[in-house]
């Protein structure tokens, strides 16, 4: 059997499928070869005890209608089928600290995120609103944000450092430290992580918050629906170890089963130094190879997973991000040992619309990648199960109960709650996710040299594009840009985005 596509996607995550659905619907022949024995990547759930857990996507921003998000899954043909629960209105996040009795909403909508702030902050309105202001500004700034044609991006917004911007809009403490509170959207560094990555990564929940009845691979279902109805193959169980290249292009694709994928073009969906590694280092110039490889990418997570007895733990419509120190919020990352965890998420599934009782709960934190080196040798994926050791399993076991203890600061009768307890480390996220070290959101973008940090969809290679969180942003929204900007390399952005803003003007 002869396998010939006009387009083979590797990996199946968002940035692939969402790509995959674009150049099918152009009437392309597409194929996604996924590696492991779940489609979808971070959209990926699994079950402990019965119950359904997301590996990433605790909630998703601008789904309400004539909102971004909500357009471009018009387009792809999915936002009608998704089960969806808005999160509560006047807080959908709510950040707290130590020592301090109050819960700081982030609200639904600026002027009611504005509004909700300012019993906290009386002396601050100005500085609200110009906060505001400045999001909508800088998200502009990104034409495909809001499905426009438009060139590049503005060096001068890609400049400006986010904790800088905070220092300059205001002198209160605890303010900046609300409004940053979230970064664990995209693990902001304190002297690197632009202020264009803060905007892009909480406007649009700011917009409208919503969480996946039942999870986020509902997403994937989906997506795979349409791949396959435009006349698209999806495999699973097809790791991809190698390329053939002929007259300078790639023109196979070579599976760990033996198999063979012919394409005229090749987008790939998996970390870019696997990728350049994949397809070998003599074919790209030197410096970019180099580049790539030394780029720095984001800390890893550790998180728990609580399955709760029936009917014992309320059902919260939001999200915490806790920090022990107002001061430490961008540099929760450089814990030590005596102080970790120093900040974490904590988010819940939801899986009825009139949800009253909470089956699960969600703790996610930093980890650092050194902490399980000494196990780093060992792979655990579905397909491909080994034990990590005793070792290890005492490693999860006592970081569960620190990070169990600093939650039952907030919730101090949870123990009574629980009906069991599990973790997932760094290697989990790298085994399952495919990221370089299990690292969260790709590589770190640095506001002192935008351009390092840049990676184009278009390599050197005439057939070879790449997308995902790594290529443009990460988060569901950003990976859906990213995928159109992928597609638009290969069929025209003028063209595309003209056909999607038609589509869906036509309903």
């Amino acid at each position: 059997m002869e396998r010939k596509y006009d387009v083979v996607v590797v990996g199946s995550g968002l940035g692939g499928l969402v790509s995959a659905i674009i150049l099918a619907k152009e009437g392309k022949k597409v194929c996604v070869l996924e590696k492991n024995n779940q489609y979808g990547g971070n959209l990926q759930t699994f079950v402990r005890d019965k119950t359904i857990f997301d590996t990433g996507i605790h909630y998703i921003g601008g789904l309400a209608e004539g909102q971004n998000l909500h357009s471009y899954f018009k387009y792809i043909e999915i936002i009608d089928q998704l089960k969806l629960k808005l999160m509560a209105p006047d807080g959908y996040d709510l950040i707290t600290f130590d020592g301090d009795p109050n819960e700081y909403p982030h609200a639904q909508g600026y002027k009611n995120f504005v509004n909700q702030l300012e019993p906290f902050f009386p002396n601050q309105i100005k500085a609200l609103n110009d906060y505001c202001m400045k999001l909508q500004y800088t998200c502009d700034s990104f034409p495909l944000y809001n499905l426009k044609i438009g060139e590049g991006y503005q060096q001068e917004i890609l400049s400006i450092n986010a904790q800088n911007y905070f220092d300059e809009l205001t002198q209160d403490a605890k303010l900046k430290a609300v409004l940053a509170g979230s970064n664990f959207l995209y693990a902001g560094v304190p002297d690197k992580t632009p202020f264009y990555v803060h905007a892009l990564s909480v406007n649009s929940y700011m917009q409208s918050a919503w969480r996946c009845i039942n999870g986020g691979s509902q997403i994937t279902k989906q997506l795979i629906k349409v791949i396959r109805k435009y006349g698209g193959d999806v495999f699973k169980h097809r790791e991809v170890n190698g390329f053939t290249m002929v007259d300078g292009q790639l023109a196979s694709a070579l599976t760990k089963n033996g198999e063979e994928y012919f394409a005229n073009v090749f987008i790939s969906n998996i970390e870019p130094k696997t990728t350049l590694k994949l397809v070998g280092e003599k074919y790209f110039r030197k410096s970019y190879f180099k580049r790539i490889q030394e780029l720095e990418v984001q800390i890893a997570p550790f998180s728990i997973y609580i399955v709760f007895k029936p009917e014992s733990f309320p059902y919260m419509n939001h999200n915490y991000y806790h920090f022990k120190d107002v001061n430490r919020i961008w540099n929760a990352a450089e814990y030590t040992q005596e102080s970790w965890p120093e900040s974490y998420m904590l988010s819940m599934n939801v899986a009825t619309d009139d949800q009253q009782w909470a089956e699960s709960l969600t703790g996610i934190t930093y980890m650092r990648f050194e902490e399980v080196t000494q196990w780093a040798d060992t792979h655990n994926t579905v397909s491909e199960e080994e034990s990590r050791g005793e070792a290890y399993e005492a490693f999860k076991k006592e970081k569960i109960e620190v990070f169990l203890k600093e939650v039952e600061k907030k919730f101090p009768n949870i123990r009574a709650c629980i009906k069991s307890i599990h973790a997932s480390t760094p290697l989990s996220y790298r085994d399952y996710i495919g990221g370089h070290n299990g690292n969260l959101y790709g590589y770190v973008k640095d506001s002192n040299n935008p351009m390092l940090t840049f990676i184009s969809p278009k390599t050197k290679i005439d057939n070879l594009y790449l997308t995902g969180q790594s290529i443009n942003m990460h988060g569901v929204l950003g990976v859906t840009i990213g995928a159109v900007a992928t597609c638009a390399e290969i069929v025209g952005g003028e063209y595309l985005v003209n056909k999607i803003n038609r589509e869906i003007a036509n309903g």
